[in-house]
């Protein structure tokens, strides 16, 4: 079994100093407004992980919102969400593009028809290159198919990944509301109805 993580997974843990209990990762339910705790994943995701990659760490999580509140209007959910990895990259070049650094992205997608997928192997590849260099990877998952502890339409964190070497079984853990999980990766690869996609980005600031 091989396995790949992000190197301070600490770096994602979040203070309610309200509640003085920790969170890991950002959650949407922190948004103000209904629509935004009901679209908000995207935003809430890129947000957390923008944090992560540029070593800042959002202790609390006042600052954490605020971050999430700027992402917002950047990875903005149309009224569909942020359904597909061109949205979310989109967005996050404008949000690089406001703050003068040049972002670097790559992504993958999953498609609704099963004969026009990737080999799951290209995505463990995907993943594992990501973490390898310790890039957290956003996960758009449009059907969860039968992995249930999995919600449909919606992007996660992805902070590490577990596989065996003949992939015939593969494991992601994930950030999403606040805590870790842990999902089959296969079964979803599998199982699922519509697909989704994979983002992994970081931010060229060297000339900055």
């Amino acid at each position: 079994m091989t396995k790949i993580s992000v190197k301070n997974l600490e770096c994602f843990e979040i203070l309610d100093e309200a509640t003085n209990e920790k969170h890991l990762g950002c959650n949407q339910e922190w948004y103000v407004k209904h629509w935004q705790r009901t679209a908000g994943c995207g935003p809430t995701v890129a947000a957390g992980i923008v944090s992560y990659l540029q070593k800042n760490r959002v202790l609390d999580k006042a600052s954490c919102l605020k971050m999430m509140e700027e992402m917002w209007n950047h990875v903005t959910p149309t009224i569909r969400g942020v359904n597909s990895t061109g949205l979310f990259c989109s967005g996050l070049l404008s949000y690089s593009e406001s703050k003068g650094i040049k972002l670097i992205y790559y992504s993958i997608d999953v498609p609704e028809k099963t004969d026009v997928r990737p080999p799951f192997k290209r995505l463990i590849e995907f993943i594992s290159s990501s973490l390898i260099n310790d890039v957290p990877v956003a996960f758009l998952n449009l059907c969860n198919g039968e992995e249930k502890d999995l919600d449909k339409w919606h992007w996660v964190t992805i902070a590490a990944l577990e596989y065996e070497d003949d992939l015939s079984n593969a494991y992601a853990e994930i950030l999403d509301e606040g805590i870790k999980k842990r999902i089959n990766l296969l079964k979803w690869y599998n199982t699922t109805m519509l697909g989704g996609g994979f983002v992994s980005f970081y931010f060229d600031d060297k000339n900055h």
